[in-house]
């Protein structure tokens, strides 16, 4: 979903200005999760959950954290910048593995240090070679990263966590929408059907992949999780330069080489630990 079908999706959205896709996007993701408590019977839970609480502030920066994602996303794929977004998400599960040691107190082997250290070569030698940093990439891979880390502290479950960061952002959706149509600039519901349907897709393929990786992100470690998220960033860069023509030099081959690397050291090492548990490194 992440690496084919959402930005295709978003590709055909590219005459609606970003910050429209995102309005719509939040206020369809909100209806179809509220769909799915009341099909589920689970409203009780959704109520119980918007009690203010140490939870619900969590969930509002977990919301914030994905608003920031959604949008420089869209704004990112409708701008010829896919091969940034999987960037991103490629540096991702090495940003989680970071935010594991940092606040889980999960320790790394020897080998995964010097995979940490490859990525960040990469991104480096991107940076010094377009003379900026490649803020697409670093913006999505950390405010992804730390909504993992929010949501796998949050005891909710992940269609009531959704809906409920869903919730809070509407307000701001709606107000923005409202703000377009007496402003006469808003694109959607002009007439053109396929458009609008497109629009309102956006509620299905924006909720069913968050919904999966929030159950994901309760079961497994944070490290396990970035392991099971390098098909969306393949996906991602195959789009990019395979079907949009996005540039992609030597320089770009040199840093996702490095990044490649590093996830190749990583993944090894922690499969040969899952296969050998008692050299796993010791819990602090």
């Amino acid at each position: 979903m992440w690496g084919l079908v959402v930005p295709l999706h978003f590709k055909l959205l590219s005459a609606v200005p970003p910050l429209q896709i995102l309005a719509y996007r939040i206020v369809w993701s909100s209806l179809f999760a509220l769909g799915l408590i009341v099909f589920a019977r689970q409203v009780r839970q959704l109520t119980d959950a918007l009690v203010f609480s140490r939870r619900l502030a969590l969930l509002c920066l977990s919301a914030g954290l994905i608003g920031v994602n959604w949008l420089v996303y869209i704004w990112a794929v409708n701008n010829g910048h896919l091969v940034q977004t999987s960037l991103g998400y490629f540096i991702n599960p090495l940003i989680n593995v970071a935010l594991g040691v940092l606040f889980l107190r999960e320790r790394l082997h020897p080998a995964q240090v010097v995979a940490c250290g490859l990525a960040g070569a990469g991104v480096l030698l991107l940076a010094v070679s377009s003379g900026e940093m490649p803020w697409v990439a670093l913006t999505l891979a950390l405010s992804f990263g730390v909504y993992g880390l929010v949501r796998k502290t949050v005891p909710v479950s992940p269609l009531i966590g959704f809906s409920i960061e869903s919730l809070l952002l509407t307000p701001l959706a709606l107000g923005y929408l409202g703000l377009t149509l007496l402003q006469g600039s808003t694109i959607a519901f002009q007439g053109d059907w396929s458009l609008d349907f497109l629009l309102v897709l956006t509620g299905l393929s924006t909720a069913a992949p968050l919904i999966w990786f929030a159950a994901a992100a309760r079961r497994l470690k944070l490290s396990t999780i970035g392991l099971l998220q390098y098909l969306a960033p393949t996906g991602q860069l195959a789009l990019g330069v395979l079907v949009y023509g996005e540039a992609f030099g030597w320089v770009e081959a040199l840093a996702f080489a490095a990044i490649w690397a590093a996830l190749a050291i990583y993944s090894v090492t922690a499969l040969r630990s899952a296969h050998h548990p008692t050299a796993h490194p010791k819990q602090a």
